[in-house]
């Protein structure tokens, strides 16, 4: 499956603003953000013209699928199925999104970022249901729960990012007990939940075209 391998932080950049890309980092002055605030290239620093509708409409999918670091192809069939769901198409996108396994280890704290999330749940070091499961874009259910495996707690990579973590708040709709490592799903996100910072109306318009 095809993967974006390049600086991370040039998307953040392209995007004009943090999509916490890279962990710790975005929380800190290195932020490419706070040094540099416009795009990359040497264009970068010229000043734009008007955005078109369309080009807003790009932008903000372009946005999300970055932020969770979803390919074009899974994010789209993602549409398709919160397009066929009761509710509002846009809000069931993002709820989709949120509740991949990869995103819910980086929420509770047990990874660094949600690209070091898709590499643990690659590793095996994640239960659900006490089961392992390594497929990143698993999707969580309410009534789950999601654990780290005996083995992958004793390791020096885990215990470092729980510690580093530790004090990082969990969403609501999550239940972390901290000390037994353990989480359950309460429900899934509403929308005032999800802090995703894209206008998610805009990606049901780019792609009911």
């Amino acid at each position: 499956m095809a993967r974006y391998t390049g600086a991370v932080c040039k998307l953040c950049r392209r995007e004009g603003k943090k999509l916490f890309l890279k962990g710790e980092r975005c929380y800190t002055g290195k932020c490419s953000i706070e040094r540099r605030a416009y795009a990359p290239g040497q264009h970068g620093q010229n000043v734009r013209r008007k955005t078109s509708e369309y080009g807003l409409q790009l932008r903000a999918k372009q946005q999300a699928r970055r932020y969770y670091g979803i390919q074009e192809g899974q994010f789209h069939k993602y549409f398709l199925i919160a397009e066929r769901k009761q509710g509002v198409t846009g809000e069931n996108l993002l709820r989709l999104c949120e509740s991949r396994l990869d995103n819910v280890v980086y929420l509770l704290g047990w990874a660094n970022s949600r690209a070091e999330g898709r590499q643990l749940v690659n590793h095996g070091h994640y239960l659900v249901n006490g089961k392992k499961v390594d497929i990143p874009s698993y999707l969580i259910k309410a009534g789950d729960t999601v654990g780290i495996k005996a083995k992958s707690k004793e390791s020096e990579k885990i215990k470092t990012v729980l510690d580093v973590n530790s004090a990082r708040p969990v969403p609501l709709w999550l239940e972390l007990d901290r000390e037994a490592v353990l989480a359950k799903v309460l429900n899934m996100p509403e929308r005032e939940q999800i802090s995703v910072p894209v206008e998610e109306h805009l990606i049901v318009e780019f792609y009911s075209k």
